[in-house]
């Protein structure tokens, strides 16, 4: 059977490691959101939309997907969530009118200030025992960024 494995040790595996440590992150998450009505994706759409607030113009559902790495589709449904639960507008884009600008509303940043809040405080705790974090954010960005195989 060990013939099976490039490793001796399940716990060799990066990719195990990094599934572990994705998973414990995500439960976490997952339970600081839950009070203010939010799920995973929701935040981070709603995180991707208020870091485009600045833009005048608004910003796309199609530049939120890329931002964040999200199928079109799954954008489309969590904003249309998020807009459902008064957080967000969509509006016309003011030259393609196949597109919508999204923008956040005066709930969706209260809410979203009082969640970003926890979210950080506790990836801060989580995330501050790296020895070398930006080393390590460096080295995530980088695979981050890479194309997928095919």
């Amino acid at each position: 059977m060990n013939n099976l494995f490039t490793y001796q040790e399940p716990e060799e595996s990066t990719g195990l490691l990094l599934w572990k440590v994705t998973s414990l992150w995500q439960s976490q998450i997952k339970m600081k959101l839950k009070k203010y009505d939010l799920n995973h994706t929701q935040f981070v759409v709603l995180a991707s939309t208020v870091w485009h607030s600045h833009l005048k113009k608004g910003v796309t559902q199609k530049q939120i997907a890329q931002q964040v790495n999200l199928d079109k589709m799954v954008t489309s449904n969590t904003l249309r969530s998020l807009e459902k639960k008064g957080l967000l507008k969509r509006k016309e884009h003011i030259s393609d009118t196949r597109a919508k600008t999204i923008h956040i509303t005066k709930k969706g940043i209260t809410l979203f200030e009082k969640a970003v809040k926890d979210v950080e405080t506790f990836d801060i705790s989580f995330f501050g025992s790296l020895k070398k974090k930006n080393e390590f954010n460096n080295e995530l960005l980088r695979l981050s960024s890479q194309q997928p195989l095919t």
